[in-house]
């Protein structure tokens, strides 16, 4: 068995581990700069914990109050269509509601005075609808207009002359809002 060798001059003793002689300052080092790999370690998990984004439940949304009004508001634009509820989707939309049907034909845009009669139209053809939304961005854009971006999927029955048939239908849409009030109103996307 070797013996440590005697650093004269030093103010500690030697470092000896598993029989290999260490400088003690070398030793203290690596000592360090596990400690330090450790710390590191520790510092960044709990940085990636704390930064971590929360979501609203069952979206893609962000959780904050402002979000979770938004969509509080889409969730009566949602029930309103599976109960059929003109007179709720009515109050639901700004004065100022207009959609251009996604084209260049004016015959098919609608304004809020045509919304009432283009929705019990729709609704007259279905029977018993289910409407899901996956709420996917809110945005806001010009003239305080919010962007809601969704896909949703919607199961309705429909009478044919051979009775009645299940639909589906899966697409993405945007309902536009505007504030009113503590609230918001829909000028386009339904």
């Amino acid at each position: 068995m070797e013996r440590p060798l005697l650093v004269l001059g030093s103010r500690m003793s030697p470092a000896v581990s598993d029989g290999v002689y260490r400088e003690p300052r070398v030793f203290e080092a690596k000592i360090m700069n596990r400690l330090l790999k450790t710390l590191l370690g520790v510092c960044l998990a709990l940085l990636l914990v704390g930064c971590k984004t929360h979501y609203i439940p069952n979206t893609d949304v962000e959780d904050n109050e402002y979000n979770q009004r938004v969509i509080d508001f889409c969730e009566e634009y949602r029930k309103a269509v599976e109960r059929q509820n003109v007179a709720m989707l009515l109050k639901l939309a700004d004065k100022k509601y207009y959609e251009d049907g996604g084209n260049t034909d004016s015959m098919d845009d609608i304004d809020y005075a045509g919304l009432e009669d283009y929705l019990k139209s729709k609704f007259r053809e279905t029977r018993n609808i289910r409407y899901e939304i996956r709420y996917r961005q809110i945005g806001k854009g010009r003239k305080n207009v919010v962007y809601v971006d969704f896909t949703y999927s919607a199961s309705y029955r429909i009478p044919t002359h051979q009775g009645e048939v299940w639909r589906r239908k899966v697409a993405d849409n945007r309902l536009e809002l505007v504030p009113h009030g503590e609230s918001f109103r829909i000028v386009s996307g339904m």
